[in-house]
């Protein structure tokens, strides 16, 4: 039997960050921030524009499906053995933003990606709060 879209698995994190949208959002569009808390990028923030993450293990073919400015961003996220989305979801709360963000598209015959995921993606929000803490 082979996996459909409703057997996929998915990587969801949500955490309050105590800055606004917008600071959040320059964080995760603009490609020298992204350097310093996730990998070296030419990602632009235009719908349909195809960009890479590279980083020291290699590199992973993007493309941006949904840009809402200070709401949520969407992109592709794969190579030849995995195609997934990751959605960013950007919520002003009472004490800063509400971030949510989800990678889909991990099929169960892929534990690999999946606990990849599921580890690194932890670490970089980690990192993203830092960035987030020193910029103006």
């Amino acid at each position: 039997m082979t996996a459909t879209a409703a057997e996929t698995l998915s990587v969801v994190i949500e955490r309050e960050i105590p800055f606004p949208p917008e600071k959040i959002w320059r964080a995760l569009t603009q490609p020298h921030l992204i350097a310093e808390w996730l990998m070296k990028t030419d990602f632009m923030p235009v719908v349909d524009h195809r960009f890479s993450f590279r980083a020291d293990w290699g590199s992973v073919d993007c493309q941006v499906l949904t840009v809402e400015p200070d709401r949520t961003l969407a992109y592709s996220w794969g190579d030849s053995r995995l195609s997934g989305v990751v959605t960013w979801t950007l919520t002003p709360t009472g004490n800063g933003t509400s971030l949510r963000m989800e990678q889909t598209g991990f099929r169960p015959d892929q534990p690999r990606y999946y606990q990849g995921a599921r580890s690194g993606w932890p670490t970089f929000l980690a990192n993203l709060d830092q960035v987030l803490a020193r910029m103006d």
